[in-house]
């Protein structure tokens, strides 16, 4: 089974991610995109850089998407395991989609278009949502992709992607303790297994 950690940045997603490893069985397998393959490097250096193409940027990370799955996830499910993602696919309808918002014409569609014949869809998404100005000043807006507005537009896209797929998604409040978010991730795993 594939779980998958979605939200803003400064939801808490590796914060879950952490308290999870403590509560999950020790096969779960616990990942994350950007990777920390070559793939993940070169995702993290567009990151930091202001003037980074958009279109570019977007097949960085589907690059690493799909080695991520061919190295790490698909092997993982062959073998029975557990894998819990902090980022998957989903970061990416809701982000880039963003980004590409002045680019293209309905952009988290093309970008759904690029992945659509190749990933693997979770079997849960968690959804951590905080209000854009939280995850903002949580995160500390130490690149692009932390701005309050950016992340206003980024929430938006995700609300359309939990409103058309609910039975997928398990909406968190993530303003609450970090207690009470991980106790909500557990029971929403119990859930499903």
């Amino acid at each position: 089974m594939l779980v998958t950690l979605e939200g803003i940045d400064g939801s808490g997603k590796t914060t879950v991610a952490a308290a999870l490893q403590d509560s999950l069985s020790p096969e779960t397998v616990f990942t994350r995109e950007p990777t920390g393959s070559w793939y993940g490097d070169a995702v993290d250096r567009s990151i930091g850089d202001d003037d980074a193409d958009p279109l570019a940027e977007l097949f960085l990370y589907t690059a690493d998407h799909a080695d991520h799955l061919s190295r790490l996830i698909r092997p993982a499910l062959r073998e029975g395991r557990l894998v819990v993602s902090d980022r998957y696919a989903d970061s990416r309808y809701a982000y880039q989609g963003a980004t590409l918002a002045g680019e293209l014409t309905r952009p988290v569609e093309y970008v759904r278009g690029i992945h659509e014949p190749f990933t693997r869809e979770p079997d849960l998404t968690l959804y951590l949502d905080v209000p854009p100005e939280t995850g903002a000043e949580r995160a500390g807006v130490s690149n692009k992709f932390e701005t309050a507005g950016y992340l206003g537009r980024v929430r938006e896209n995700y609300e359309d992607l939990v409103d058309a797929d609910p039975g997928r998604f398990v909406r968190i409040d993530a303003t609450r303790s970090p207690e009470a978010v991980v106790a909500a991730a557990e029971r929403a795993i119990e859930a499903i297994r």
